[in-house]
């Protein structure tokens, strides 16, 4: 960091009467970590790092490699506005390194900035918009529960929707460091509800779902409400997903625009979707992570789990909205918010520039209800599904040489390992289910 930015960076924490700073980063789950150090500690930490335990934090170090340096990107900073009557704090989102000053291959951020980079020598600029839903139940005893903030539906207002308070602070909140909210509202479930902010660049769109989803967590937790984004944390009703909006430009133009072509869209992003059909099984791993992640991508529930695209229709996995000019853009629909936004993004940009450059022709584009298809109709169609559980996604993952590259043998070894285990534990446990069904049959 140069001196100038060094002592205007400092001279903010001074004027802003900061009294702690969180250095946060997040592990290859996607969870948000942090260290807190005191306001008299920013210069150390803006210049030299601050040193972790790398071998404590899931998938990052084996305990002989385990010494870590956390590296604030000071264009990260923001004041977190809540208990300042206790003393400000202030938040960077920081790089992983290692001691000699390299960055951490573990460290997802790192992923995603050398992926942007490869497309960035393209000329291209990669830009994300995610709409993250979630759910806001009661706390009953200080622990999580299941029961409904409220029993509102799509787009209900109050006295219906008895959390539209408690989103208004979510969004306050969110403002407040820096967020620039275009929506709020409810969601078609009970309790369910979607906040969604501006697009932006891919590497600080990630860092705002992650600040979004502990900010959202706080602000509940503030209200005696649990704020999940568990993809389906009850049957018989949706479950959250994380629809991502995706687009790239060039030389300052959308590069999925083009007025003479059909749809008017370019063969960039034709080529764009593509790639990210051809790679979508193996994404499925990085973009639906847990076990739940799969009970949520089923028929019948709005998420889509057929593969296909299609400018209109809204069961297709791909679907390109109607806005055109500067606004085109895919929306790639089975994500869901436990997703780690930096590896998903990555994964979603490696797919797309490959079929850019291998310059590969997507399917014929969908128009149909796919959800009201014959198995048989889909089959002639050729219309393919999802993985239908985490172990099958990741053995698409572990197979497929694209992501592996892109997001390199550390992070797929980690990622492997974790859904092995979890796998394994949930293939072997007793669910409720067995026991009412089972348990006076036999």
């Amino acid at each position: 960091m140069k001196d100038a930015d060094l002592s205007a960076i400092l001279k903010r924490i001074e004027d802003d009467g900061v009294k702690f700073v969180r250095l946060q980063f997040s592990d290859i789950q996607g969870q948000a970590k942090n260290v807190a150090i005191p306001a008299a500690q920013a210069e150390k930490a803006l210049t030299d790092g601050i040193s972790f335990d790398g071998s404590s934090i899931e998938g990052f170090a084996r305990i002989e490699e385990s010494d870590m340096v956390l590296k604030p990107d000071h264009g990260t900073y923001t004041i977190l506005p809540w208990r300042v009557e206790k003393g400000k704090t202030a938040r960077f989102i920081c790089d992983v390194c290692t001691p000699d000053g390299r960055s951490f291959e573990g460290d997802p951020r790192y992923v995603l900035k050398k992926t942007i980079a490869r497309a960035e020598e393209m000329g291209f600029t990669f830009n994300t918009g995610p709409e993250l839903e979630f759910f806001l139940f009661k706390m009953i005893n200080g622990e999580p529960s299941l029961t409904f903030k409220d029993h509102g539906g799509y787009f209900d207002l109050a006295p219906t929707d008895h959390a539209e308070d408690v989103r208004r602070d979510i969004v306050i909140a969110l403002t407040d460091m820096g967020f620039d909210i275009e929506a709020s509202h409810h969601e078609v479930a009970e309790s369910q509800h979607e906040i969604d902010f501006k697009y932006g660049d891919a590497l600080s769109t990630a860092d705002n779902v992650i600040t979004f989803r502990f900010a959202t967590k706080t602000i509940a937790l503030h209200n005696d409400l649990h704020a999940t984004f568990m993809a389906k944390p009850i049957f018989g009703i949706c479950g959250s997903g994380m629809h991502i909006n995706c687009s790239l430009s060039k030389d300052g133009k959308n590069a999925f625009y083009d007025p003479e072509a059909p749809l008017q869209l370019s063969k960039t992003s034709m080529h764009f979707i593509a790639g990210v059909l051809d790679h979508i099984r193996g994404i499925t791993r990085i973009s639906n992570p847990t076990v739940n992640s799969y009970k949520r991508l089923v028929p019948g529930y709005e998420a889509p789990v057929y593969i296909g695209w299609s400018a209109s229709n809204r069961t297709a996995l791909v679907r390109v909205p109607a806005p055109r000019g500067n606004s085109t853009r895919i929306e790639l629909r089975s994500p869901d918010p436990t997703c780690n936004p930096y590896l998903t993004f990555a994964a979603i940009l490696a797919a797309g520039i490959e079929g850019i450059t291998e310059k590969t022709e997507p399917p014929v584009s969908i128009d149909k209800n796919i959800f009201a298809m014959s198995e048989a109709e889909r089959k002639a169609a050729g219309i393919d599904t999802l993985p239908g559980d985490l172990i099958s996604a990741n053995d698409y993952l572990v197979c497929d040489s694209l992501l592996c590259d892109t997001l390199g043998r550390h992070i797929i070894d980690g990622l492997d390992s974790i859904a092995k285990m979890e796998w394994d534990s949930y293939r072997t446990a007793v669910h409720p289910w067995e026991v009412e069904n089972y348990l006076t049959r036999y």
